[in-house]
């Protein structure tokens, strides 16, 4: 397979391991006929495998230099078409016409992993399934249940709108350059309607923001932009707690409290 040397400013680290990309070729049961789109193929590792499942495909990625190289290794392979552009502003929406059918599979840079994952929420009606190779902590955080320590904003934007599933630990050897750090590969599947019932969506998102913006004050504190202890309590939430350990149901009462009694809240 012909060679590139990573680039730190793209934040690239090349899968190698034959034992790993066969785990997540068996992950994603790729099938004939799906519309997969593999963002940062790097130089075609899992890309070459997926051609060969799939025949055809769409791939993502930013490196120019990567793309002779990405090419010449898929060409036996099946037929790649290839978006040189920035994946954080890509329409992926565009590669489909039919709704919950795009399948995006990537080892996301760390650097970019979490705006791109709420890049993606934005899409989630045409996206059917993610496969994401991201730090461990990271995936950690996107399954986090309330009262753990790695529980946060992302854990409840990202499970607002997806099923989450933390599939497995890939160790820094399986990489080249190798990272100083552990990774893991998630499985984030769009649903067909929001875990839990809100009424104004950017409100939720501020609200929790909001309420994970000191995360040792309770919600008394941090909410009070929005809401008095008193009202709180009205929902039969303690406003002594932490955000941390209230649930989707909790935060989706706190939001639509809000929208209803402070409809310009900011």
């Amino acid at each position: 397979m012909s060679q590139h040397r990573a680039r730190k400013r793209f934040g690239q680290n090349f899968l190698h391991d034959d034992a790993v990309i066969l785990r997540i070729i068996n992950a994603i049961t790729p099938r004939a006929g799906d519309n997969l789109v593999e963002i940062g193929p790097g130089m075609g590792a899992l890309t070459t495998r997926l051609l060969d499942e799939l025949g055809e495909m769409n791939a993502v990625e930013l490196d120019r230099d990567l793309l002779p190289i990405l090419e010449k290794n898929c060409a036996a392979h099946g037929a790649l078409t290839i978006h040189n552009v920035d994946a954080l502003k890509f329409d992926f929406c565009s590669l489909t016409t039919a709704a919950a059918s795009l399948r995006v599979v990537g080892n996301l840079p760390y650097n970019i992993s979490t705006p791109l994952i709420f890049h993606l929420l934005t899409q989630a009606p045409c996206i059917r399934d993610m496969y994401f190779m991201l730090q461990r902590e990271v995936v950690e955080r996107l399954a986090a249940a309330p009262g753990s320590s790695t529980y946060g904003r992302l854990s409840i934007m990202v499970q607002y709108y997806c099923e989450v599933e933390n599939l497995f630990i890939v160790g820094p050897e399986s990489f080249d350059p190798m990272p100083k750090i552990d990774s893991a590969i998630v499985r984030l599947i769009p649903r067909s309607e929001p875990a839990v019932k809100v009424t104004d969506e950017a409100l939720f998102a501020k609200v929790v923001k909001q309420a994970f913006s000191q995360r040792r004050k309770t919600i008394r504190n941090t909410l009070k932009p929005f809401m008095t202890g008193d009202e709180i309590s009205s929902l039969e939430i303690d406003p002594g707690l932490r955000a941390e350990v209230l649930g989707l149901d909790a935060f989706a009462r706190l939001t639509n409290y809000i929208s209803e009694n402070q409809p310009t809240a900011e």
